[in-house]
C-alpha cells in the first residue's frame, strides 16, 4: 500500500477547499473581500482555501452567501461532513466514554454480511471475551484519560459481538501470531481468551488464520483494519479511526487482505499455534 490511511480524508478535505476557492474566484472576489463580507479575520478565508482549517457548516453557508452561490451550500456541507467523518480522533469518539460508540455501530455490524478483519496488535473486538475486553478497555481509558465506563462498554461490545453467533454473517479473520502473546489482561484472562479462539474457530461461519512470526512476508505488518463487505474499511491508528469509502482504496485493502491470507496458516496448524501459546501460560 503506497498511501497513508489518512489519504482519503486529506483528499476529501482538499477537494472541499478547492471547490470553495473556485466559487470565490467565480464571484471575482479577493480573499480579503470575501473575509470582509463574511465578517472574518482576513486570514480565515486563506486557511480554509488552503485546507488548513476545516470549515464549519456556518462557514460554508457564509462563504457561499458572500459569493452569491447559496444554491451550492447544501451539497458542500454534506461533502464536508462526509470528509470529517473519514478521520475521527479517539478522544472525540470516546469523549462520553466507550459504551456509546459500540452501541452506535451495532447497525453496521448487523447489516454486514462479510467481515474481513486483519489484527496486528489485538484480538478483534468481535472475538474478545469479557475479561480480555475489560483489560483492554481499561488500558485505553487510562491512556486516553476519557470517561470511565469500562463495565458498560464491555457489555456493549459483547452485545455487538452477537453477530458472530446470530444472523447470516461470515467472518474471515487474520491475526499476526504475536497477538496470541500480547498481554492486555492477566494470564488467567489471556488463557480464557485463547480457549475462546479455539472454540469460535470451529464455527462454520468463521475462518481464523494465524500469520506465523517466521512467515516470509509478501505484505508487511499493517495497522489493524476492518472491512465491512466491500463498502467500508475502518483503520485503527493510535490516535484516530480512519473510515475509507473510496472504492479504489477499499480494493487496495482487500488486496492486502488476500495476500496476508496466503501467508497465514488455517485449520489444524492455526489451532496448534494457539494451543502452544496456551501451554506457555501453564493455566
Amino acid at each position: 500500500m503506497s498511501t497513508s490511511p489518512l489519504s482519503t480524508a486529506q483528499a476529501a478535505r482538499a477537494a472541499i477547499a478547492t471547490r470553495l476557492d473556485e466559487i470565490r474566484r467565480d464571484a471575482r472576489l479577493s480573499g480579503l473581500e470575501l473575509a470582509t463580507r463574511c465578517g472574518w479575520h482576513k486570514s480565515k478565508a486563506s486557511r480554509i482555501a488552503r485546507a488548513k482549517t476545516a470549515p464549519s457548516d456556518e462557514d460554508i453557508q457564509a462563504w457561499c452567501r458572500a459569493c452569491g452561490a447559496e444554491d451550492q451550500a447544501a451539497d458542500l456541507i454534506a461533502a464536508s461532513r462526509t470528509a470529517e467523518s473519514m478521520y475521527v480522533q479517539w478522544r472525540q469518539i470516546h469523549r462520553d466514554g466507550m459504551r456509546r460508540v459500540h452501541e452506535k455501530t451495532v447497525p453496521l455490524y448487523e447489516r454486514t454480511a462479510h467481515f474481513r478483519v486483519y489484527a496486528s496488535n489485538l484480538v478483534p473486538g468481535m472475538l474478545q471475551t469479557a475479561e480480555y475486553a475489560t483489560g483492554l478497555l481499561r488500558s485505553i481509558t487510562d491512556f486516553q484519560g476519557t470517561p470511565d465506563d469500562v463495565a458498560d462498554a464491555v457489555q456493549a461490545r459483547l452485545n455487538r459481538s452477537r453477530v458472530v453467533r446470530e444472523g447470516n454473517h461470515r467472518f474471515a479473520l487474520l491475526l499476526e501470531e504475536a497477538v496470541l502473546h500480547y498481554r492486555v489482561c492477566d494470564d488467567t484472562a489471556m488463557a480464557g481468551q485463547l480457549r475462546y479462539l479455539l472454540e469460535v474457530m470451529s464455527r462454520p461461519n468463521v475462518s481464523l488464520g494465524i500469520i506465523p512470526l517466521t512467515a516470509r512476508r509478501t505484505v508487511w505488518p499493517l495497522e489493524a483494519f476492518y472491512a465491512f463487505d466491500d463498502a467500508l474499511v475502518a483503520v485503527e491508528t493510535l490516535t484516530a479511526e480512519v473510515n475509507i469509502t473510496t472504492p479504489g482504496e477499499i480494493r487496495t485493502y482487500l488486496r492486502a487482505f488476500a495476500e496476508l491470507s496466503r501467508i497465514a496458516v488455517h485449520g489444524a496448524e492455526a489451532r496448534a499455534r494457539i494451543m502452544r501459546t496456551l501451554r506457555t501460560l501453564g493455566i
